[in-house]
Parts: C-alpha cells; structure tokens; sequence
C-alpha cells in the first residue's frame, strides 16, 4: 500500500483575497478593490482538471476553501468549483467541506447557499471576545457581530468551528481564562486556539522590531495560558486532538488530519502547497504567491511552479514532525518503513527518560509536557 493511503486523500483551495490585511497575518492574502471571480472560477477548474487527470480513481475525503476570506466568494464560486470536484474525483460517503469565514463577510443567505452547493462545515475566524483586543488586531467585526455571524452559521451547519488568539498584549491569565469559558459556552465541537506569535515582514513583526509592540506577555505567561486552555477545554469535553486544536470526539477536522497523517492533498490557487505521490514518488507542489500571476498561469493551463520530488528521509522527516502535533503521535513501523535512517537513539533515550514522549501499542506520542516544548522535541529526536 502506497503511504499516503494511511493519511488519506484531500483539496485544498486558496482564496487571497480579504476585506483588509491584519497587522498579524503572514499568510498569503490581498486587498483588491475588484475581483472578477467569474475568471477566477474558470483557473480554478482548469486546476481541478489538470489535477484531477494526474489522480484519477483517488477517493477525495475533503475539501477545504481557505485564504484570504473565503466567504467573500460569490455562492456560485463555490458551487462551480464543487461541482467539478465531485465529477473529477469520486467522493468519501463522509466527505468534509469546510469553508474558512470572517465573522463582517457573513450572511445568511450566502450561508445557505455555500450549504446546498454542498458545503457541510464552517471555520470562523473569531480570534477575540473582546472589542478593544479585536481592534488591536486590526479586525473589522465586533464580539457582537462575531456572535451574530456564529448564530448565523449555527441555524446553517451542523459543523461549526472557530479560532482564538491568546497571549495578546496586556492579556492576563484571568482574562483568558473568563474569554475562554464563554468561548466554550458557544462552541459546537471544535475550537482552535493559537498564541500570538509575531512574524517577520508583518505589521506587528516591523513594529516589534521598532520596539512599538507592547505588553506581550513573559514566555512563563504564555505557557500558563496554554496549560490553562488544556484543562477548561478538557473540563468541557473538548481535549485537544492536535497542539492547537480541540474538539468533542469524532468531531476533529479530518482535512487538517490528512496534513498530521501524511497524507496526499492537492493545493489549488495562490501560494497553496501541495504532497502528491504519483508514479511511486512523492512530491511537493506550491503554486505562484501572486494572485495575478497565479491567475495567468494557470489560464496558461499550469498554475503550479516545478515540483520537488521528496526523498525518503525528508518524507519520514515530515511524518515524524507533522504526526507529533497529534495526541496519537505516529506509527513507529510507518516511521521506519518510510526511511532507512532510524531515529536518534540517544535523543529517543533522552525525551523518554525527560518524560516529554513515550511509547506504546507500536506508537510514539508526545506527553502533555512534551507538546509544550514540541520543536525541541523534535529536534533532539531528528538529530
């Protein structure tokens, strides 16, 4: 059996395209004035052609519209797009389709038609219950219209996620905490929490550079937070599944687990990345970041830039780091049958006798302890 088969099957699809750019944000994502999405349906389904030739047969478990705003996709966008997905590819009976949404681009009846061209869950990007912490964030919604916008999704899908953002500047652990409660007070059955983290060529990477960002909190802080979101969010019957990520049982994101379990996606759009095998190799595929240069090439008929084919290792190297993120850790037989380099023994030795992994049932996982210290782990394994 190829690997990729043990992680699944997945689309993935990047819309760039956002109302404004957060001060935070390092992903691939634009302002424009006008968008001639009629165009950007048809490179889309080009892309799902060109893709879909190179993988006939495959079963699709998923796919996920992300961005950029999504949302802010005309409703027949999207029905084009699906509708060639499901007559490209054969579909699982349980096929997941999420849709990334920002809590200002969201309507009720945009919502109920992403949700008859079969659109079956929600991911909203909340990322505050706190009005003066969403304008810090540079967000154009408030927590009241962030309420509506989930309501709204509520009466639509049965699914419904949405992210938080914590250790922002001047946040104190009992803030936190009260902001988490009542974010578990709304959730459905997933929730993703991510610490703010400051990254380079951002608004906030240049003004922490220029020593304008204030109030971050002390890295022992940051960890208090963490491990305080560990145990309200396992109190509440929503234990985390992947580092960042939490969900009721059977209701984990089954895109993002086919990223965590190594498995085969095709990314369409600006910027989107991929892991394809074919013809018994795997390969890594990224797409033009420019939206319009995306868009030229792929009415040129590839919007793709050349492909790295993955040796061995590098294939093992990512299984190991990407598996790690999950409770469930990675299958130790996968791991060894992927590549002919065994992992360090003595780091192996070192985080076990640590306590920051352990292994059973032909498994290895991170320990609560390790998962906060995730890279390090991973390094000293690796070396």
């Amino acid at each position: 059996m190829e690997d990729w088969r043990n992680g699944g099957f997945g689309l993935y699809l990047h819309w760039p395209f956002c109302q404004s750019k957060c001060p935070y944000c390092d992903f691939n994502s634009h302002v424009a004035t006008r968008i001639d999405q009629k165009r950007w349906l048809a490179a889309y389904l080009s892309e799902i052609d060109r893709i879909g030739a190179q993988t006939q047969g495959r079963v699709l478990n998923s796919v996920f519209f992300g961005g950029g705003t999504p949302s802010l996709m005309e409703p027949e966008v999207v029905h084009g797009i699906l509708d060639r997905v499901r007559a490209t590819w054969p579909t699982a009976n349980d096929i997941e389709i999420t849709l990334e949404a920002n809590p200002g681009s969201v309507e009720a009846g945009r919502f109920r038609a992403y949700a008859e061209g079969g659109v079956n869950r929600i991911s909203m990007g909340v990322q505050a219950l706190n009005d003066a912490d969403l304008r810090r964030l540079g967000r154009l919604h408030s927590v009241a219209e962030a309420r509506a916008a989930f309501d709204i999704a509520r009466s639509v899908f049965d699914r419904v996620s949405f992210d938080l953002i914590y250790a922002r500047q001047d946040q104190t652990l009992a803030a936190w905490e009260a902001e988490l409660r009542e974010a578990l007070s709304m959730a459905v059955d997933h929730l993703s929490m991510y610490q703010l983290t400051i990254e380079d060529g951002t608004a906030f990477g240049d003004r922490f550079a220029r020593g304008g960002l204030k109030g971050l909190p002390a890295d022992d802080l940051g960890a208090d937070m963490y491990a305080l979101t560990q145990d309200l969010c396992d109190a509440h019957g929503m234990s985390a599944y992947e580092v960042s990520n939490h969900a009721r049982d059977g209701a984990e994101s089954r895109h993002n687990r086919i990223y965590w379990q190594g498995g085969d996606y095709a990314g369409i759009g600006p910027g989107a990345h991929g892991r394809l095998t074919l013809d018994g190799a795997r390969w890594a595929t990224e797409a033009p970041k420019a939206p319009g240069a995306w868009l030229a090439a792929a009415e040129s008929g590839c919007g793709e830039s050349p492909r790295e084919r993955l040796s061995p290792t590098e294939q093992a190297d990512e299984y190991l780091m990407m598996g790690l993120r999950l409770r469930e850790g990675v299958e130790l037989a996968r791991l060894n049958a992927l590549t002919q380099q065994p992992l360090s023994e003595r780091g192996l030795r070192d985080m076990l006798d640590l306590g920051m992994v352990e292994i059973g049932a032909g498994r290895l996982r991170t320990t609560a302890q390790g998962r906060v210290v995730l890279n390090a782990v991973i390094a000293a394994l690796a070396a």
